[in-house]
């Protein structure tokens, strides 16, 4: 391919920019998507940590939930870290009842699993997909996965939790890649883009 692919980062809350950074090292053009024009527009998405029901609340402000949740099920490549984990889930444990999800992805995820701001912590794991050293791993207040459906691969895990989990065109992580300067992850997600785009999706 000759053009960069288009790939948004959901603006609404967290680390956004942090995002963008990255995308722009692992070779894609970074798009802020706030608005359902703007979501129509790129080939791939990426939902920030934050707070799940914030951003959750804000997706029905912005009129992006039903977009998304229609893009998710026409096969837009999504990565979701920590609260997009979440937000990715088709349920959730220890959530507000009435938080927004986008679905899509064949997961029960725990929210704050691994505790509180307090317990944060990193860890170095080996993530299927990714070639060379462990990926060193920042966990703020993170999910794991509780349980996965038939049709998802676990990439990665803490202790018998999983952490990184891929099904079809959705990527997942309980950790902030982005924090860290190791673009591998975003190389991953970027790698799948251009593979649908390449398959003609």
């Amino acid at each position: 391919m000759t053009d960069a692919s288009r790939i948004g980062v959901l603006a609404l809350q967290g680390d956004v920019r942090e995002h963008a950074r990255a995308l722009t090292a692992a070779g894609a053009q970074p798009v802020e998507v706030r608005r359902p024009a703007e979501l129509a527009g790129v080939d791939g998405l990426i939902l920030p940590g934050g707070e799940s029901t914030t951003i959750g609340r804000l997706l029905r402000i912005f009129g992006l939930l039903e977009p998304l949740r229609a893009a998710v099920a026409d096969g837009l490549p999504v990565y979701g870290s920590c609260a997009g984990m979440i937000l990715l889930a088709a349920d959730i444990l220890d959530g507000r009842p009435d938080q927004p999800l986008i679905g899509g992805l064949d997961v029960v995820v725990r929210r704050n699993a691994f505790g509180r701001q307090v317990d944060s912590f990193e860890a170095d794991l080996h993530v299927v997909g990714v070639d060379g050293p462990p990926v060193h791993a920042v966990f703020i207040r993170a999910p794991w996965v509780e349980k996965v459906g038939d049709g998802v691969s676990v990439l990665a895990s803490v202790g018998e939790h999983p952490v990184a989990v891929r099904q079809g065109n959705l990527l997942a992580t309980s950790f902030h890649p982005e924090l860290t300067g190791d673009t591998r992850m975003h190389e991953l997600f970027v790698s799948m883009v251009n593979g649908r785009q390449e398959a003609g999706g």
